[in-house]
């Protein structure tokens, strides 16, 4: 006689969550029609998680890959430019609290004055884009040729009274970064930030440059059949929405807002700490992070992004030493939402 034995293998509770989102993924990514998605978890600072859905490319059946492929991460590019920012917070070079004027003195003057730290928390009074053909305009200009397209308008409000979000606040927060510093602001952020945080794969949303990894973007038709979008050029708009990146890429970046390296903890605390309005109401922003709390009442930092051709999320839980990030090549796909339901999983 001889006895066999029978051996299962349990998955262990990372495991278990990582195939509910998993499933989670592939009904979202059905759901909105999206061609390609890509997702990266890290815990701890260790990637748990990090998978690619659908396509790059439909025509070419070119596949997703979380470490390679290059989306428009649209709004999280705020988030990169609020880290250049405070880096220079550190080294002495701005002061959050100061005029805009002190490092811009020949910007056309206001009836009202207003400070860095309100133009990062898109309580200035900069208007937001007119229309879609601004939007989307496919013109390839510079940081400093980006200003004419708002500089002589009237503020909306006078600053601090109220929140607009809006992506031109940032063009001249980027040329506050490029004066203050004496620097490009395109080659300080890869060398402040790309280049210690190894993210390797990010870079600026050249109009006029073949990548080889970077995606098509799709919109959807009337017909609900996604169609590839029309040029688009963000150079002038790299801060509010113009950096290409990978899922991963932007999890490491995520990560070092729960354990900075490249900047200070004090740095750290002035973009994720939630601004307030002249009555004292706050706005759930600080610079370039979105700042509320997850379903479980513990600090939640986040940022989405909305471009031509995609459709973002990087989500950061510090105490729990969670980043998600969610890129995909749609314009409109509903990521908050799934977003959510990504926390649901990761935070149970």
């Amino acid at each position: 006689m001889t006895s066999v034995g029978f051996s299962q293998t349990v998955d262990s509770p990372q495991q278990v969550k990582i195939k509910s989102a998993k499933k989670m993924a592939k009904k979202f990514l059905r759901k909105q029609r999206i061609p390609g998605m890509a997702i990266s978890v890290s815990q701890h600072g260790e990637l748990i998680w990090s998978e690619g859905f659908g396509y790059a490319n439909k025509a070419k059946k070119k596949k997703v890959k979380p470490n390679e492929t290059q989306f428009r991460i649209a709004s999280i590019s705020k988030s990169i430019t609020a880290m250049a920012l405070v880096k220079l917070v550190d080294e002495k070079k701005i002061n959050l609290d100061e005029s805009i004027y002190t490092y811009l003195p020949d910007y056309p003057k206001q009836p009202y004055d207003f400070t860095v730290r309100q133009l990062g928390g898109h309580l200035a009074g900069i208007r937001h884009y007119k229309d879609n053909n601004e939007y989307a305009l496919n013109k390839k200009m510079s940081i400093t040729e980006g200003l004419d397209l708002f500089k002589n308008d009237p503020l909306e409000f006078e600053p601090g009274t109220q929140f607009l979000y809006n992506s031109f606040g940032y063009v001249l927060l980027s040329e506050v970064i490029q004066k203050a510093g004496n620097l490009d602001f395109n080659s300080f952020v890869a060398d402040a930030i790309f280049k210690p945080l190894k993210m390797d794969h990010t870079t600026i949303d050249a109009s006029d440059v073949e990548l080889e990894n970077r995606c098509e973007f799709y919109r959807q038709s009337a017909l609900r059949k996604p169609v590839i979008c029309d040029p688009v050029a963000n150079e002038y708009k790299v801060a509010g929405g113009g950096f290409l990146s990978t899922s991963e890429d932007i999890t490491m970046f995520g990560h070092e807002v729960i354990s900075p390296t490249i900047v200070s903890k004090e740095a750290i605390n002035e973009v994720i700490t939630s601004q307030k309005l002249k009555s004292g109401n706050i706005t759930g922003y600080g610079i370039g992070f979105s700042v509320e709390t997850s379903k479980k009442g513990t600090p939640k930092y986040y940022h989405t992004g909305g471009g031509v051709g995609a459709a973002t999320i990087l989500i950061v839980y510090p105490k729990e030493e969670l980043t998600i990030t969610v890129l995909t090549n749609l314009s409109g796909a509903e990521v908050q939402q799934f977003g959510e339901q990504l926390e649901s999983v990761f935070l149970d």
